[in-house]
């Protein structure tokens, strides 16, 4: 595995006593115990003679220097002397990590130069097309945290209401590739799976990985945790095994046994695409142009050759009709094309969670129970990884095509699966995790059908929500577990799913959202909602 460094961050030239922190104006660098999600901020006392000196204002753009490192942060003024002093620079938890320095090192600050590439964003905030090296300079300031959060949320939202042209996406993409690592795994064939998500439940990657690397191909899976919904890949992982491991201990896991499931955060592929999320997530801004690009940077730079995509329409869903998933399918096999990786996109039934567990440890409960055969499993799980994995192998010239289901049963069938499975939950660091016991939280309640009928609707987004009220996914074993799915027949009274909590304020914020809703409809079986699926 190799990997091809970004350009380093620009920055001005400095006499050598400021860049080590050093002299009459150094501060003593102090750790600032706050969790600024993917920003970097630093803290000065409003009393700082460097502060009163250099006219600083809050919310301005500074660098940070200490120990030859520069970082870029947003200032904040503070009055609390407890928080930080007069003689001293606070710094983010992020920004002191990024620093590498200990408490108390000398280190500067001073102000920081306007982003360069500020005249495209206002370009593209008037509703213009961007070229190429516009995109790069954009993309470049903002992985170098040059930009504000108020200049990043008005690129988020121009690219969304102007909706970039395919070839602005693919612009877009292949600058974010650009400014991080990317590696190079030396094969032919490296695959990957992903979801553009919005189903809970949908653990589908932890099957499939296991299935193909089995198979001999090379799939180094790093995953990301969940932001809005009850669980991420990495979260549901970390139950059985350690997900955040040094970059190079998980590249000797993928040669070793042929696949990872990992969190990807220490791999700083497309960082850009991590900065930006900070501002989409909490806007609820999910433009197709930016999915494509946050997506396919993330693979591309992953070293990955080929990727199956997984697009589940349903009325809950993140698409919610055919038409919509095909122009989304198109404009990712464009930009795929551009960057020469082979894209497979299948369209998927997203009208229900998928298995019965939603939240970590009972996500975690349904795929060892897949892998092992277990008769609980739940089929529709199994179903739809066989299927995935099957189209998975057939990226392998030597399977011909329409074979690969029948190869992935035989593989999970035959135990293969599992302890390929087992062999890299213990090369990551197993953690003793018994699906037959899982550490479920000891809160729970159950919600019922107020009436009988046939299950005709449940709502992605409501189960998601409630199972995030009862902890998931900071406690493990909070979350929904599902008794009955579409289609099925229930009788007043009969329970529809079990809410499991670890504290009684989540266990009265999930009582009290699913008294509000409960997230199924009950009617008669000729109201189901079809959809026209590939699979």
């Amino acid at each position: 595995m190799n990997e091809e460094n970004a350009q380093p961050p620009r920055t001005r030239h400095r006499p050598p006593a400021a860049e080590e922190g050093a002299g009459p104006t150094a501060l003593a660098l102090r750790r600032v115990a706050i969790d600024t999600y993917r920003e970097n901020v630093a803290y000065l006392h409003r009393d700082c003679p460097v502060y009163r000196a250099e006219g600083f204002q809050a919310l301005s753009k500074v660098e940070v220097c200490a120990n030859g490192q520069r970082i870029l942060a947003t200032l904040n003024v503070v009055d609390d002397e407890s928080i930080v002093g007069c003689r001293e620079l606070g710094v983010s938890e992020d920004a002191f990590a990024q620093l590498g320095v200990a408490d108390g090192h000398p280190a500067s600050v001073s102000q920081a130069e306007p982003p360069g590439s500020i005249p495209a964003l206002h370009r593209k905030i008037n509703g213009e097309r961007l070229d190429r090296d516009d995109f790069r300079a954009i993309v470049r300031d903002i992985a170098e945290h040059r930009y504000s959060k108020i200049e990043l949320t008005a690129f988020v939202v121009a690219s969304n209401q102007g909706e970039l042209d395919r070839e602005e996406v693919y612009f877009l993409t292949d600058a974010m590739v650009e400014t991080g690592r990317r590696l190079d795994w030396h094969e032919r064939l490296v695959v990957d799976k992903h979801c553009i998500g919005g189903i809970p439940g949908n653990r589908t990657s932890m099957l499939v990985v296991p299935i193909v690397a089995a198979h001999g191909m090379l799939c180094p899976k790093t995953s990301s945790r969940a932001i809005t919904s009850p669980a991420g890949t990495a979260d549901t992982m970390e139950v059985l095994a350690t997900v955040e491991l040094p970059f190079e201990r998980l590249g000797e896991i993928v040669r070793e046994h042929r696949g990872c499931l990992a969190w990807g955060g220490t791999a700083r592929l497309s960082p850009a695409d991590d900065v930006l999320i900070s501002v989409e997530r909490p806007l609820s801004i999910d433009s197709p142009g930016q999915m494509v690009a946050s997506i396919l940077s993330k693979k591309t730079a992953a070293g990955s050759t080929h990727l199956l995509l997984d697009i589940p329409v349903g009325p809950t869903a993140k698409v919610r009709s055919m038409p919509e998933a095909q122009r989304l399918r198109k404009l990712f096999q464009y930009v795929a094309s551009r960057l020469n990786l082979v894209l497979d996109v299948v369209i998927t039934d997203g009208r229900q969670p998928v298995g019965y567990g939603i939240g970590p440890a009972l996500e975690a409960r349904d795929v060892m129970r897949v892998l092992e055969c277990d008769p609980r499993a739940p089929n529709d799980l199994r179903q739809k990884a066989l299927r995935l994995a099957g189209r998975m192998l057939e990226f392998d010239p030597d399977v011909r095509g329409g074979d690969g289901f029948a190869i992935a049963r035989d593989i999970l069938d035959s135990g293969r699966a599992a302890a390929k499975m087992d062999a890299i939950i213990r090369a990551q660091g197993a953690r003793g995790f018994d699906h037959n016991a899982p550490p479920l939280g000891r809160l729970s309640f159950e919600v019922f059908a107020a009436e009988s009928g046939v299950v005709t609707g449940i709502d992605n987004l409501q189960i998601a929500r409630i199972a995030r009220f009862a902890g998931a996914p900071k406690i493990a074993g909070a979350g929904v577990d599902l008794m009955c799915k579409l289609g099925e027949s229930v009788v007043a009274g009969e329970p529809l799913y079990r809410v499991h909590a670890g504290y009684p304020a989540d266990l009265e914020f999930a009582r009290e959202a699913s008294a509000r809703a409960t997230g199924f409809t009950l009617g008669t079986a000729d109201e189901l909602p079809h959809v026209f699926v590939e699979f």
